[in-house]
């Protein structure tokens, strides 16, 4: 593991002796962060701890209990583990900045025919041998062909993700088209049921609101008591008229009636212009 890949430290938490947690593990190039956030947003009362995994590891990890789920490379190995697919990846091939290949913006597996293509032992795109020529040995880690590629040796192709994770100022990449993609998913031990913090980050990556999500906190909104309504609907209505406040009936508090005349407070109607009659 690089540098990069260690979470960040407010990320990261230990649980409490007692105290309900979630330890959730991921492979190279996965980002957490987002989801994780949300997760303390939502439940600040259960730690979530990061393990970065390499993908070799990352499926073992689950079985042997030292991660809850995995955000991992699909598809699992095996049916004792359940998984979600959340997005597949754009593949791109790593080439030195002074590569023919950087006049492009995409190539693809034909492009490769006449290059040195590496191939690591812990490849992430599943394929049994890669478009163009093979090299005489596989570098053991992906961060091995990086620095084949930067020698000068060969060429790379494996997810973006991966190439940003391993982006040095000497090399660049190119998205490779028709070839194999990358897809990444949420593991996790398999089960009649999801276990309630596992399915609480299921609603997580899924994108359920609070109020829809299945689970323990869903099950915790449920149980709150809800503000009962008034009979009739909404508040009870009042009277202006008789609350004193303006806008009641014909009469209304601080607001004198109209006079029958025509006097001071009248409208004007019944008033006569001039000086009044005398009785005859």
């Amino acid at each position: 593991m690089t540098g990069s890949d260690a979470p960040p430290s407010d990320l990261a938490s230990d649980s409490p002796s007692g105290a309900p947690s979630f330890r959730l593990a991921y492979v190279p190039g996965v980002t957490p962060s987002k989801w994780v956030r949300v997760w303390h947003e939502r439940l600040p009362d259960v730690s979530l701890g990061l393990l970065p995994v390499t993908p070799a590891e990352a499926f073992g990890a689950l079985r042997d209990g030292t991660a809850d789920a995995g955000l991992v490379r699909l598809p699992v190995d095996g049916d004792d583990l359940s998984a979600i697919p959340l997005y597949t990846e754009t593949t791109v091939v790593v080439v030195p900045k002074d590569h023919a290949f950087t006049a492009a913006e995409e190539l693809t597996a034909d492009d490769l025919a006449g290059e040195l293509v590496l191939h690591p032992l812990d490849d992430t795109l599943g394929w049994e041998r890669p478009p163009g020529l093979a090299a005489n040995e596989r570098p053991a880690t992906t961060a091995d062909a990086i620095e084949l590629v930067a020698a000068g040796v060969g060429v790379l192709a494996v997810p973006q993700s991966v190439a940003r994770l391993h982006h040095r100022k000497d090399l660049t990449y190119r998205t490779l088209v028709d070839v194999a993609q990358s897809r990444v998913g949420l593991a996790w031990p398999a089960a009649d049921e999801a276990p309630d913090l596992v399915e609480e980050f299921i609603g997580i990556v899924r994108g359920r609101t609070v109020n829809s999500t299945r689970g323990r906190r869903a099950e915790a909104l449920k149980g709150q008591k809800q503000p009962k309504e008034r009979k009739g609907g909404g508040r009870k209505q009042t009277d202006p008229a008789r609350s004193g406040k303006p806008g009641g009936g014909s009469r209304t508090a601080g607001r004198p009636a109209a006079r029958k005349g025509g006097g001071t407070g009248g409208s004007g109607k019944g008033r006569t212009g001039g000086k009044p009659r005398r009785k005859s």
